[in-house]
């Protein structure tokens, strides 16, 4: 066992040390009712060992991932709306995102020769799924037995037609919780009719702590040698350029701080990340041998490792937030939103892959199941250092 591998093995055991063994659970309580008078609940996941997760049946949100520092301390890791009116009144903030991740062009998509009008704006451009997605839906939710994780499926039926999407589309996503302190997201879709399908989460995290400092003191590794360049409305052009030489290019451990506040004309015209990572080793099967993204913040000691079946990941590092919106810290503080508070790891197939045969296809067809698995690995690494994590600390 590497040095590291010891090191972390060692955390677990203290951690697990620091209070009495206990099982995994699923509990719920009422959240809050919607405009509609429906009630919301939220579902805590608790992995037994110091890890709690607190999931919304509303949009499948998020509103904290529990997880200890260095020194035994918990915080909520993910940026939350206040109440249920907050949430209402934003859809899709660290929800699940459907039916489409992303941008979509061309007022439509077209599948076996036949156009299906979409629900644009007026540029053509519907933007994760269209108003009323599915983070803004209220989903069926169940405890599923799981050996060894506490486990909730959320499930939602899409009518055909909605949005303009064709198909009626049944989605599962089991968000689970073990004592190794993943979180993983297991996404299942099924249809009736020919359709096109690309899902994610949309959770911020910050492992300082959310309502602490910003994201720019911690460090990023994604495991991408290659991304989908932008055109006119954040559209993919269809190009697959390498990053060799740029300021995306994540491959050594970089500070959020320094790429996200880079010159380079591409992230200024996004006033930060928002952009497509390209995957390397992915071949579609489902299987990742190693991390294809890791998180560090040297002040907690907190570390994130993200394996998904995905073929690639858009970074999103909040840059719409202007200090004008409330969140809620983990300790009930409120503050306000601001660019760079958190940073989203969407994992999910290309951007705007109909108009772009020679991407990743994202057509699903009935007797058929789209299914997709994206996991987080959080840890805490006990030597304080200001630097990046020392090698392999992400695992293998």
């Amino acid at each position: 066992m590497t040095r590291v591998a010891t090191a972390l093995a060692a955390c677990a055991a203290m951690l697990a040390l620091g209070a009495p063994a206990q099982a995994q659970s699923v509990s719920v309580r009422d959240y809050g009712a919607l405009s509609d008078g429906r009630m919301v609940h939220e579902y805590t996941l608790s992995s037994g060992d110091g890890m709690d997760v607190r999931v919304l049946d509303y949009g499948g949100i998020v509103t904290a991932v529990l997880v200890p520092d260095r020194d035994g301390r918990r915080d909520n890791v993910v940026l939350a709306l206040p109440d249920i009116a907050a949430i209402e009144a934003r859809p899709n903030f660290s929800a699940i995102i459907g039916r489409y991740a992303g941008r979509l062009s061309g007022h439509g998509v077209t599948i076996d020769g036949k156009f299906h009008a979409l629900d644009t704006n007026d540029a053509g451009i519907i933007t994760h799924g269209g108003k009323g997605g599915f983070g803004a839906q209220l989903w069926q939710a169940r405890e599923t037995p799981m050996p060894r994780r506490a486990a909730l499926t959320l499930t939602l039926v899409s009518p055909d037609g909605d949005n303009g999407f064709p198909g009626t589309m049944t989605t599962q996503v089991t968000f689970s919780v073990g004592r190794d302190h993943v979180l993983r997201l297991d996404y299942r879709a099924t249809t009736t009719a020919p359709t096109v399908v690309n899902l994610t989460h949309h959770a911020f995290f910050n492992l300082a702590g959310a309502g602490e400092e910003g994201v720019d003191r911690q460090w990023i590794h994604v495991a991408a040698s290659r991304y989908t360049p932008l055109g006119d409305h954040s559209l993919p052009t269809g190009a697959i350029a390498t990053l060799d030489d740029m300021p995306l290019d994540l491959r050594g451990w970089t500070r959020l701080g320094a790429v996200m506040r880079s010159p380079w004309p591409g992230i200024v015209a996004m006033r930060g990340l928002d952009h497509y990572w390209v995957l390397d080793g992915w071949g579609g099967d489902g299987r990742s041998v190693a991390p294809q993204a890791c998180l560090y913040d040297p002040g907690s000691g907190r570390l994130l490792a993200v394996r998904t079946s995905e073929p690639g990941m858009q970074l999103y590092t909040g840059n719409g937030f202007d200090g004008m919106r409330e969140a809620m810290a983990g300790d009930g503080r409120r503050y306000f939103l601001r660019q760079g508070d958190g940073i989203a790891l969407e994992t999910q197939h290309f951007p705007d892959s109909p108009a772009h045969p020679q991407f990743p296809s994202t057509v699903l067809r009935p007797g058929a199941a789209m299914t997709s698995t994206t996991s987080f690995r959080f840890a805490a690494l006990k030597d304080p250092e200001d630097g990046p994590p020392p090698a392999g600390a992400c695992g293998g």
